[in-house]
């Protein structure tokens, strides 16, 4: 069987990335333009959009495409998309550019120059619609509420010229993966049946248990995890890849399993990321996404499987890769191991429910882990880096 196709009506990976000779007179050319400032969510999208994960996307949205996706999950010209990926700039900066101008994009973290824009299009937008609409909430402390309320007020569009996929490829070697790449690794696995498993959190055995669950249905699963930002207080990619890796070599078959990473920023848009994450994970040649309790949310704001509702929802034909539903797991005291509400006949008091913020809150205070948590050799990464923490936090109030 042959892998899912990407995403889009060509069924083919949309790279904007440039390499050799057309990179370097790109670069140059980009040292001559106007500069506007980016963010590190927009850096991950257009990163996204060169290495192909965001096909059949070539940049960022203009009005029309951004309300569609809003209020109907799909672009002026109808192609599935469940969040709008735009670009904003200050009211002086939009007022300084032209249509059809070029424009260099620039990383607020790094000042590198990350890309070159053709501006099609400037366009102001309803903050509090695209809130309701992608987040079912205009609360502010949500982060992603925060992330849109506070973007500049005006919205540029066009097509994109990416020079570069910022410190990604050197800091994370192992597991940054562009999406031809994980499909060439797949078609060598001989897998087509791949259920991915996305991740911002160390795994715990609750994350195992899923894993496990879609090992024992298809080829193998791809282990996703996200190596953007995220809200304050969330754990590092570099010692959740390290926790990650210690995990599949001590408990899991070789070549059951593969672990990569992407460098998009969390959203927290529950049900509509769930969609997006779905989507992308086509492009990157896996057939499922697993979606347990309270894929991408945060807070209360979404109910435990919202997320898996909202593939009932939208087309049949919208993704070819599907979800792969899982209840609530966790560890029964009386069953003597993992189970989930479909399989554990036993009451609450007899469960150990966990979540990465329960872990990350025993972590950090310190306070024993119950074995049937997490894994000792993860345990031992993670207190690790809160040691880490603690250590540098007495050295500065010293």
């Amino acid at each position: 069987m042959a892998l899912v196709n990407p995403h889009g009506r060509e069924k083919k990976l949309v790279t904007r990335l440039l390499k050799g000779q057309e990179l370097k007179e790109e670069r140059l050319k980009a040292s001559k333009l106007l500069k506007v400032n980016i963010t590190s969510r927009e850096a991950g999208d257009l990163i996204m959009m060169g290495i192909g994960g965001f096909s059949p996307l070539a940049g960022f949205m203009g009005h029309d495409d951004w309300k569609g996706v809003c209020s109907e999950c799909k672009t002026s010209d109808g192609t599935f998309w469940p969040i709008p990926i735009t670009l904003s700039t200050t009211k002086e900066t939009a007022s300084r550019i032209k249509k059809n101008q070029e424009v260099a994009l620039i990383s607020e973290d790094s000042e590198e120059v990350m890309a070159v824009l053709q501006v099609s299009e400037k366009y102001t937008i309803d903050k509090e619609f695209e809130c309701k609409e992608i987040f079912r909430t205009t609360d502010h402390e949500h982060p992603g509420v925060a992330m849109v309320m506070s973007q500049p007020e005006v919205n540029i569009a066009g097509v994109l010229s990416v020079l570069s996929e910022g410190d990604f490829p050197k800091n994370h070697q192992e597991i940054y993966l562009r999406p031809a790449e994980t499909r060439m690794i797949f078609e060598e696995k001989g897998w087509s049946k791949i259920a991915a498993f996305q991740t911002r959190n160390p795994m715990h055995r609750s994350h195992e248990y899923l894993t496990k669950i879609a090992i024992e249905v298809f080829d193998g699963v791809f282990i996703h995890m996200l190596l953007g930002k995220l809200k304050p207080g969330d754990i590092p990619a570099d010692v959740r890849e390290k926790a990650i890796d210690v995990l599949i070599k001590n408990y899991y078959l070789k070549d059951t399993i593969m672990l990569g990473g992407y460098p998009l920023d969390m959203r927290y848009a529950g049900p509509r990321e769930a969609l997006l994450h779905a989507l992308f994970r086509q492009n990157y040649g896996c057939s499922h996404l697993i979606v347990g309790r309270d894929h991408a949310g945060v807070g209360d704001y979404y109910g435990p499987f919202d997320a898996q509702k909202i593939f009932d929802e939208i087309p049949q034909n919208a993704l070819e890769t599907k979800p792969l539903n899982i209840d609530w797991t966790f560890y029964c005291r009386k069953c003597d191991g993992m189970a989930s509400m479909k399989t554990c006949p036993h009451g609450k008091d007899d469960r150990i429910l966990l979540s990465g913020t329960k872990l990350r809150k025993m972590l950090s205070e310190g306070d024993d882990v119950p074995s049937q948590f997490s894994r000792p050799e993860v345990l031992d990464v993670l207190r690790e880096y809160y040691q880490g923490l603690d250590a540098n936090r007495h050295h500065k109030s010293a």
